[in-house]
């Protein structure tokens, strides 16, 4: 049951960051004690502030480390109580009789029994991952599962839905559509150190330049433009220096790292 540290963590905060993160998890049990599943987990001890709960039902918790790990700790209540989290949601407005992928979902008597998240939805089922269940589904299980559960299922109470920045893709027709998340641009891939000493030209010497003027460590007079001159490489070396380069490691002919800092869109 032992963890990487936090800080190795990618942080998106997004519902594909929180799916990854639950994901990862499937299959992972808690400990056992004299033949007996005993509720001690790594959850509990990773949530600063749940470390109480050690050895205790551990389905939100469980919910609130996957929320800290993707870097979406502010869009889900930390705690290890589901009825608690049901009224978090309540009281920011963000309880839903609807599913919605990323959200997380309630079941029981006010949904104060048992919790996970939403993978995705169909018309009539709900798929998720749960913590502290079992192959039939128990509230009180033993690892983290994947479920698929009906969506009409008197169990299930509601879904709370993180406010996401993209938004939240809900079976809910009234609920605002999420917003497309834009793709970042295409980058140019180094073309090889080699290629700089053949005095190229070229427009990914112009998009080079570009970055360059972009970063502030031009020395152009004029252009950029696409022949590769001494001026281009004086440049390179202040960005090179600017990125912590030093000596002769900053000698303004681009390698793999210092080209990836770049970030040279593609031409």
């Amino acid at each position: 049951m032992s963890a990487d540290p936090l800080s190795a963590q990618t942080v998106q905060g997004d519902p594909d960051a929180v799916m990854r993160t639950a994901a990862g998890q499937v299959g992972v049990h808690e400990g056992r004690d004299h033949g007996a599943w005993n509720n001690i987990q790594r959850y509990s001890d990773e949530v600063p502030g749940l470390e109480w709960s050690q050895g205790q039902p551990w389905c939100a918790t469980f919910v609130s480390w996957v929320a800290l790990r993707a870097g979406a700790a502010a869009l889900f209540p930390r705690t290890a109580s589901c009825a608690t989290g049901v009224a978090w949601f309540k009281e920011r407005g963000r309880f839903s009789e609807y599913p919605a992928v990323g959200a997380q979902v309630f079941y029981g008597v006010g949904g104060s029994e048992h919790t996970g998240v939403v993978e995705r939805f169909d018309a009539t089922r709900i798929y998720t991952i749960e913590g502290n269940t079992n192959v039939n589904g128990s509230a009180e299980g033993d690892g983290v599962y994947r479920r698929v559960r009906e969506r009409t299922s008197p169990r299930v109470y509601g879904y709370g839905y993180p406010k996401y920045p993209g938004g939240i893709a809900s079976a809910d027709p009234a609920w605002p559509r999420p917003t497309p998340t834009p793709h970042p641009p295409a980058l140019e891939p180094f073309p090889g150190a080699q290629w700089f000493h053949t005095a190229p030209h070229s427009p990914v010497i112009t998009a080079m330049g570009r970055r360059l003027v972009a970063e502030g460590v031009a020395l152009y007079s004029q252009g950029p433009g696409p022949q590769w001159t001494d001026t281009d490489r004086r440049s390179y070396a202040k960005f090179q220096l600017k990125i912590g380069y030093r000596g002769s490691d900053a000698d303004g002919w681009p390698g793999p790292v210092s080209w990836a800092k770049l970030r040279v869109p593609n031409t």
